[in-house]
């Protein structure tokens, strides 16, 4: 194995832990055992569990942005065609995992907001962008005539990116979709209408 390979393989086998286990009940024991590698390839990647944890994160929010700037930047459906399809779609991959694995940044969030600065302010950096790509999305929805122009798109950006994630950790908590498909039908029966 190359060591861009194994270093693919524990980041890998960090994601699938962290989303399963969360950031502090995972030993870098058990991801070297997941990676099928062993302990010396750790630290020959990674200086710490910390590092390792950066590294994960940048992984996942890589593969989240490009996903989501594929939904968003798709010309073919208007502003709000292309978020509710980039939302459903979420939906359905929440379902299919029966609702036991939701958004890892959310979940590290949750669990690591009050305990580990570094990460929560990467964390807090990655959901900016995020938002922000919302906000373009809202933007353009506000020059198709899709929403009132009245909008603050940042404002209405956060407030999906929030209810989402909310209704995500509902969701896992209920074993339920409904929470999120509540959120979705609400979104767009209240909030994303037509002037």
């Amino acid at each position: 194995m190359t060591r861009r390979d194994t270093r693919a393989e524990l980041i890998t086998a960090g994601m699938q832990l962290f989303a399963t286990c969360g950031y502090n009940a995972t030993g870098i024991d058990t991801v070297l055992k997941q990676a099928g590698v062993p302990k010396g390839c750790f630290y020959h990647h990674f200086g710490s569990k910390e590092e390792f944890g950066l590294a994960v994160i940048e992984a996942f929010a890589g593969r989240f942005l490009a996903r989501l700037d594929v939904f968003l930047a798709d010309e073919s459906a208007t502003p709000l065609e292309r978020l509710r399809i980039f939302l459903e779609r979420g939906l359905t991959q929440l379902a299919d995992h029966q609702c036991t694995v939701g958004c890892l940044i959310g979940d590290l969030g949750q669990e690591l907001a009050a305990r580990n600065d570094r990460l929560r302010g990467r964390l807090d950096e990655i959901i900016h962008s995020w938002r922000e790509r919302f906000a373009v999305c809202i933007s353009e929805a506000q020059q198709a005539g899709e929403l009132p122009r009245s909008y603050d798109p940042h404002v209405i950006a956060g407030f999906i990116f929030s209810g989402w994630e909310g209704a995500i950790l509902s969701a896992k908590v209920m074993r339920s979709p409904q929470p999120v498909r509540d959120f979705i039908d609400t979104l767009f029966s209240t909030v994303l209408t037509k002037p």
